[in-house]
């Protein structure tokens, strides 16, 4: 590898700091210390009690998020600064102080007493729903004065709470949506609308569950806390680092070894964790410098962490929340989304696996020595009972069909269970090895009262952890409810078919283009979540409409998965991708050179949607029966064979991005692996809908994927440059 091809990875050190600013938005969030640091803490703690509370004995579902929404908005306000801390405002604040030595300088830290009133009153406009439930349904479509100015005041803080912890992308979307129910009557005609008066906005937006308290918030408050709060209780018991410590010891021996750890361990977390930008933050801290060490350059090594944390929100059973909100939207079981959302999500990941190992043998990786890495077996079941809580939660959800709820309460609690039990065994261990530091330990009583402290102190940590960490998620579903909201009451949905019918001029794949682009330029600045919610509430309506029109039956779990894979890609889409800024902070690169080698490598998951549009098997859906419902694909044999024929094509698109397969690949060879995956995936574009003749093309992608690896590989070992 040449000098020019390397980054420099001198110092390992970590920015922590520069990696805390980026989080799911854009501001910095505040940890102030004393009383005020107390209440927040104490805050966030009772939030986790209430989810788990209602988790047990279920409230009335509008009141309950009313609650829900009352807590996110009050530590949004209070742990988010109204103006975040850039080195330009620095600059500004020492000019400040130069020209007026006088003046107090202001403690970034510190919560000012303006921000108390502001999240005070957004903290009424939440709590009134429930305080005056009775009262609003009675008077339902007929709200008071006091109704409408409480609504409309709370819509602007609302919108407010939603620019300080994400960004100006969503607050703004908003605005846009909401001045579009005033102005109908002066746009064009295809938007026009006749106009929809200010009470009746409100009362749709702030006092109906068509708006603000709709389905997102509803699944926000249901199902999303609780998964939230498992995967911060076993970060907080030490699952992360196990994930990372048994990833390295089951692959770290071979070719790139720390790189396709990080593939394996991003994966493990991204299953619980559900953010792209938390999971590089996780596990990115150990894996980015060991891939620098062994000669991944820097940006490379921060765009693998990328990749593999991006798609760790395609695995089930969390997908980043989304799989919840799909669910309730499409009103199918939770079992549905996950059984469609499988195979494509593992694919996903096998080809990065094997993109991982392309970029080893092309620059020659080395492994780690087999005596600096930890024994398998003893690394592995040092840490097995963190497996018991997850599988649990898949037993649970997939096999005996449990609800979500009771699913994640269950495994929320076998996490409690095991982080006492792993503390106080600890403790009683150090009682009974003592060592030359401490001979005398103590007692086995004084042992286990001291395990039950640390990992009571631990839950609490993990339940202040997980309330922190959901502010801003719930915070953007209920501003997502806004547009969503916006759609159902002045009908824009129709005109958005319109104006994509128009514009891609009837044509489905340039339809499915458009989406696409649409989903990564808004993903760019909205979170995960609310991307889909957007994008579902507009485009994927388009998607079955317009393919109906073109004769292509597509389930609308399809549209609605097509959607949330490229609202996911947006991470680590240049020039705003979150992740690929949170990973470059790690590995000390250029965001923007880690954000489009993280978009590369993540081309073969870009290709997927299209595929299962118009190969509905990768999604194990057979067709669509006459009243809509999903006939499932239940036979064994071609469940193997689409896993087969994916497991082809997902490789044979990696080889031909990377240029590389046994040996580098010519233009010739790259263009013959694309007619390999086209065959593999799509053989109907070439013979049609007879299954016979799709099943010879395919077998004939194998036999020529085969032929080619051989090939080049006896070409490597006698010496000879490709084309």
């Amino acid at each position: 590898m040449s000098s020019s091809d390397r980054d420099d990875t001198a110092g390992e050190t970590v920015d922590l700091e520069a990696l805390a600013e980026l989080g799911e938005g854009e501001g910095k969030t505040r940890s102030p210390g004393g009383p005020i640091g107390g209440f927040l803490w104490l805050l966030a703690l009772s939030w986790s009690l209430f989810q788990l509370r209602i988790a047990y004995d279920p409230i009335n579902s509008v009141i309950a998020r009313s609650i829900h929404l009352t807590f996110a908005v009050l530590l949004v306000y209070l742990a988010f600064p109204a103006i975040r801390r850039t080195a330009t405002l620095e600059r500004l604040n020492a000019l400040m102080q130069q020209l007026f030595p006088g003046r107090r300088k202001r403690d970034p830290v510190k919560i000012p007493w303006y921000d108390f009133i502001i999240a005070a009153l957004a903290a009424c406009g939440t709590a009134y729903l429930a305080w005056d439930y009775a009262g609003i349904i009675e008077r339902s479509g007929l709200p008071l004065a006091r109704d409408v100015w409480i609504g409309g005041a709370f819509v602007l803080l609302l919108l407010e709470s939603a620019r300080r912890s994400l960004g100006l992308a969503l607050p703004a979307l908003g605005t846009v949506f909401l001045v579009y129910c005033f102005v109908g009557p002066y746009l064009p005609r295809f938007l026009a609308h006749p106009g929809i008066p200010f009470e009746f906005v409100v009362d749709h937006m702030y006092l109906s569950d068509s708006g603000i308290w709709g389905v997102p918030l509803g699944v926000s408050t249901d199902f999303v806390f609780l998964f939230v709060l498992f995967g911060a209780l076993l970060d907080r018991a030490g699952a992360a680092e196990y994930f990372v410590q048994v990833a390295y010891a089951m692959v770290g021996r071979f070719r790139g070894g720390p790189a396709k750890a990080a593939v394996l361990a991003s994966g493990l977390t991204g299953m619980v964790s559900g953010s792209s930008i938390a999971n590089v933050a996780t596990t990115g801290t150990f894996t980015i410098p060991l891939m620098k060490r062994v000669g991944l350059p820097a940006y490379k090594a921060g765009a693998v962490e990328v990749g593999a944390s991006t798609n760790g929100q395609l695995l089930p059973p969390v997908m980043g929340a989304a799989a919840f909100i799909m669910a309730e939207f499409l009103g199918l079981p939770y079992i549905d989304v996950v059984t469609a959302a499988a195979i494509p999500a593992v694919l996903s990941y096998i080809a990065l696996l094997y993109v991982v190992h392309l970029e080893a043998l092309k620059l020659n990786l080395s492994a780690i020595p087999q005596e600096e890495l930890p024994p398998f077996w003893i690394t592995f079941l040092k840490g097995v009972h963190f497996l018991i809580p997850i599988l649990a939660l898949i037993y649970t959800l997939v096999i005996l069909r449990f609800s979500a709820i009771s699913a994640a309460f269950n495994a929320i609690l076998l996490t409690l269970a095991i982080m006492v039990i792993q503390r106080v065994v600890q403790s009683c261990a150090a009682v009974l090895r003592p060592s030359p530091d401490n001979p005398a330990p103590g007692s086995l009583v004084q042992a286990v009262l001291q395990g039950l402290a640390v990992s009571i102190r631990e839950i609490l940590q993990g339940c202040v952890s997980g309330a922190r960490n959901m502010a801003p998620i719930a915070v953007a579903t209920a501003a997502a409810g806004i547009i969503v909201g916006t759609v159902t009451l002045t009908g824009l949905s129709s005109r958005f078919i319109e104006a994509i019918e128009i514009i891609s001029l009837g044509n489905v794949v340039l339809m499915l283009i458009l989406t696409a682009v649409t989903s990564l330029i808004l993903g760019m600045g909205l979170p995960t979540t609310a991307n889909y919610i957007v994008m579902a509430t507009l485009t994927a309506p388009v998607i079955v409409t317009l393919g109906g029109q073109a004769g292509l039956v597509i389930p609308v779990l399809a549209a609605h998965l097509f959607v949330f894979y490229f609202g996911i890609l947006a991470d680590d889409t240049p020039p705003v991708g979150l992740a690929a800024f949170a990973a470059s902070a790690i590995a000390g690169s250029d965001p923007i050179r880690t954000g489009i080698q993280g978009f590369t490598y993540d081309l073969r998951t870009a290709i997927l949607p299209f595929v299962f549009i118009f190969n509905l098997e990768l999604l194990l859906i057979a067709g669509v029966a006459s009243d809509g419902a999903i006939i499932w694909l239940t036979d064994m044999f071609s469940v193997v064979w689409v896993i087969l024929n994916g497991l082809v094509a997902m490789m044979a698109f990696a080889a031909a991005m990377q240029g590389f397969f046994a040996d580098r690949c010519g233009w010739p060879e790259r263009i013959l692996l694309l007619a390999i995956c086209v065959a593999a995936f799509r053989p109907a574009l070439l013979v049609g809908d007879t299954d016979s003749l799709r099943m010879a093309v395919q077998f004939g992608a194998w036999v020529v994927f085969a032929g080619l690896y051989l090939l080049q590989r006896r070409r490597r070992g006698t010496g000879l440059a490709a084309a």
